[in-house]
């Protein structure tokens, strides 16, 4: 959880600046990439308890969940510090171990992707879809 000198920190001047740049990027017809696959990607400077990007390109590393076309993919960010529960799912792949931020499912535009990392198993690729269904059952409906 950030706290209120982490909030005010962070360089939103800065990160428009560069969403600016990702946004005027072409996305080549041969650029591939597929689900299962790690990618570091500019998901920059976010509010409140978003998941924020680091570093100079505002960069995570992000799990690609669903590939809805050549502009647009689903993404878990990804993190080196372990989790444990229910919103994180540990994950092994030829570049490490990641924890998948389960609640920080996102939506986001293929310019974003920076660098392909690695690809995870199938069988780590489902425990992480499992877990995210579980995760987004609603078991009791709020609104009966």
């Amino acid at each position: 959880m950030q706290n209120k000198k982490e909030q005010q920190n962070k360089d939103f001047d800065k990160w428009n600046e560069e969403k600016k740049e990702i946004n005027l990027k072409k996305v080549s017809y041969n650029f591939f990439f597929y689900e299962r696959e790690v990618w570091w990607s500019s998901l920059g400077v976010n509010v409140g308890i978003e998941t924020d990007g680091k570093n100079e390109n505002f960069e995570r590393p992000v799990l690609i969940i669903k590939k809805f076309n050549g502009n647009m993919v689903w993404v878990l960010p990804l993190t080196s510090k372990e989790h444990k529960g229910f919103y994180y799912q540990k994950i092994n792949y030829d570049s490490g171990v990641s924890w998948a931020h389960l609640s920080q499912i996102r939506t986001i535009s293929t310019k974003r992707l920076l660098r392909k990392v690695g690809t995870i198993s199938e069988t780590e690729f489902i425990k992480v879809i499992n877990k995210l269904i579980d995760y987004i059952k609603i078991e009791t409906p709020t609104f009966l």
